[in-house]
């Protein structure tokens, strides 16, 4: 290994198998800068997909060289160690892999290709920034890796075991690859040590801490920099929410103002019959309101497309927990000060944004609107001290950045350095008598239709015919859904329907392939094929088992699920047919579907006969014995 400057070496700890025994921990500045430039490749698809576990990965070889520097795109993309290895090839032999974020790992989460593409290629060392945080999965895959032989080190068991002089230069580089791998990860480790999304304050205002004038006007208080900055933070945000007085005042679009890349919901609680944030083409809208109000104007926001969700007692408190349900990682708060101050107060805050314009408006006729209404505090040592700070310059605007107590790292995530707590944030996992899942990074996350697992599957599904199995008409799809959202054009002849098949299954993402998908079955409804409804279900039955027959990881996940006698329940809190909706008493159709496959033709699978080798037979282009007679036997039944 190159560049031994600065090292300081430490006996591996206990129960920490390596290659060598008697290897020791160091860590030198090169190990700092792949370990640095792992969390900035993390943010890549910062952006461009939802927000998601953000995973980087340096590869060097065995000279220390630099071989793949890679990261996932989006919950549903291709791990980035499989993209390292993959573009590193024989080159990975004997080399060293940087990571961030620990991959997913594990009969919990379904996954095991991360893990399996490093011991494949022989690597003989991995260097991890944190663990992963989530309960069930965090130490899965180190544990995997060890276990084959692989010595990793792990940055956050070595903090305390700095005990000389000597060591304090290694100490301070491995603190400081620590911060920036939480960092980089800050909204995951957030919502799992607290269960709501990592919610973040923007505001602007003047010198003189208004945000508006008298009369309200507000356009513009920053300059265009500053507004290119927020656009942004939007951008890497699942849904940007504000309150009734801003669309009131403002009329805002709340946009990214990008032509593509991810797009947040717009989240709102207004009662104004017109604005912009009714127009879905751009984002989706969800209104929150109080259960029962207005009727009828609710029915014509539907109409609109409007999402409408109802609560008996409508708090930010409220619409974080919501979030939290809805799989958000991060939320993006643009309101004023009448739902700034109770935001502030039911703890809903981790971050603040607060953008200072070098302009003075004052008062006249009235008091001019701050950024925080009132929030209860009578005394300036009551005062919420912001704590992390950071201060940058956008054009002639000043930006502050900082954590609200007890959001930063002294505070929730305090508990272990890959800030763990004891709210765990996976109600999706389930109980004894379920298994639910949700979003494709949390516990059970392999049986969502957006897992990083491709599937190979018909070009045009046409039924179980032989058109269907033909080499010619199959293709390989990224995720199912993917494959799902293109066949609701399939077979339609108009060059319009066979241009959205191709951007969906080049779509970079599976949101991206379903915000495709959908917003063309509501706006087009002329591209959709004639059949979808009667077929829908048995497209999504034919790409549930592609992906069950072609990888061992979710296939193993759902056949525990039958050991356990538990029923599979895709806890969607936004959809009451595929899912079991808000309440719970939806149709579960996708669970269904899992169930049935699981009963049926998975009914003679024991995960016992697994290979060892987990996803290597996708890639090396080998069947295991018992996936040998799981296909037979299909075969026999549909062919």
């Amino acid at each position: 290994m190159r560049g031994r400057r600065g090292a300081a070496a430490l006996s591996d700890p206990p129960g920490a198998p390596s290659r060598s025994q008697s290897a020791r921990f160091t860590f030198t500045d090169d190990d700092l800068a792949h370990v640095l430039c792992a969390a900035e490749l993390s943010h890549g698809s910062d952006g461009l997909v939802q927000p998601h576990p953000r995973s980087g990965c340096v590869l060097l070889d065995s000279a220390g060289a630099v071989v793949a520097r890679t990261f996932q795109m989006g919950q549903g993309g291709v791990r980035s160690e499989v993209l390292a290895v993959r573009e590193a090839g024989a080159r990975a032999d004997g080399g060293v892999a940087y990571l961030n974020l620990e991959p997913a790992h594990g009969p919990a989460v379904g996954e095991d290709a991360a893990v399996d593409a490093l011991v494949r290629s022989r690597v003989s060392r991995v260097v991890v920034g944190i663990l992963h945080p989530v309960a069930g999965v965090r130490g899965q895959a180190v544990a995997a890796l060890r276990d084959a032989g692989v010595r990793v080190d792990v940055l956050g068991e070595f903090t305390s075991r700095f005990t000389s002089a000597a060591d304090e230069r290694a100490a301070s580089a491995v603190a400081e690859g620590i911060a920036r791998c939480r960092d980089a990860n800050r909204h995951l480790l957030h919502r799992v040590a607290t269960g709501r999304p990592f919610s973040i304050f923007k505001y602007a205002m003047t010198v003189d801490g208004k945000i508006a004038t008298t009369s309200g006007h507000s356009a513009w208080v920053t300059g265009p920099a500053a507004r290119q900055q927020v656009w942004a933070e939007r951008a890497r945000s699942d849904a940007v929410v504000v309150g009734g007085t801003t669309v009131r005042r403002d009329n805002p679009n709340l946009t990214t103002r990008r032509d593509g890349g991810h797009r947040p919901a717009r989240i709102v609680r207004v009662r104004k019959p017109r604005t912009n944030l009714w127009n879905t083409d751009e984002a989706n809208t969800i209104v929150m309101t109080v259960a029962g109000a207005r009727r009828e104007f609710q029915a014509e926001l539907r109409a609109l497309g409007v999402e409408v969700v109802e609560f008996d007692e409508l708090t930010p408190g409220a619409v974080a927990d919501y979030c939290a349900k809805r799989g958000y990682l991060q939320l993006f708060w643009e309101c004023g000060g009448g739902l700034a101050g109770p935001a502030l107060t039911d703890g809903v805050f981790h971050h603040v944004m607060a953008f200072v314009a070098p302009k003075i408006v004052g008062s006249s006729g009235g008091p001019a609107p701050s950024p925080v209404g009132e929030t209860g505090l009578e005394r300036m040592t009551d005062a919420l001290a912001l704590r992390g700070l950071g201060i940058r310059k956008h054009g002639r605007d000043v930006l502050i950045i900082g954590y609200l107590p007890p959001a930063s790292s002294t505070g929730a995530l305090a508990e272990s350095p890959e800030g763990g707590g004891t709210n765990d944030g996976t109600d999706a996992a389930g109980t004894d008598a379920s298994m639910r899942f949700y979003k494709s990074w949390d516990v059970n996350g392999a049986l969502s239709n957006f897992s990083p697992h491709p599937i190979d599957a018909p070009l045009v599904w046409v039924g179980q015919t032989e058109d269907d199995t033909d080499a010619k008409n199959m293709c390989e799809w990224p995720t199912v859904e993917h494959f799902y959202q293109a066949q609701k054009f399939g077979g339609v002849d108009d060059p319009d329907a066979r241009e959205a098949m191709e951007a969906i299954r080049a779509a970079s993402s599976p949101e991206e392939a379903a915000r495709i998908g959908r917003t063309l079955q509501r706006t087009n409804p002329r591209l959709i094929r004639p059949d979808w409804d009667e077929c829908k279900e048995r497209v999504m039955r034919d790409a549930l088992r592609a992906k069950l027959t072609r990888h061992a990881a979710p296939r193993n996940l759902l056949l525990g699920s039958r050991a356990a006698g538990q029923c599979v329940l895709e806890d969607s809190p936004t959809d009451a047919v595929w899912g079991v909706g808000r309440d719970g008493t939806g149709g579960n159709l996708l669970g269904r579907l899992l169930m049935e496959l699981r009963d049926a033709e998975l009914a003679g699978w024991d995960p016992a006969d697994e290979d060892s080798g987990g996803e290597e037979s996708d890639e090396a282009g080998s069947v295991a014995p018992g996936l040998t007679r799981l296909l037979r036997r299909i075969s026999d039944k549909f062919g």
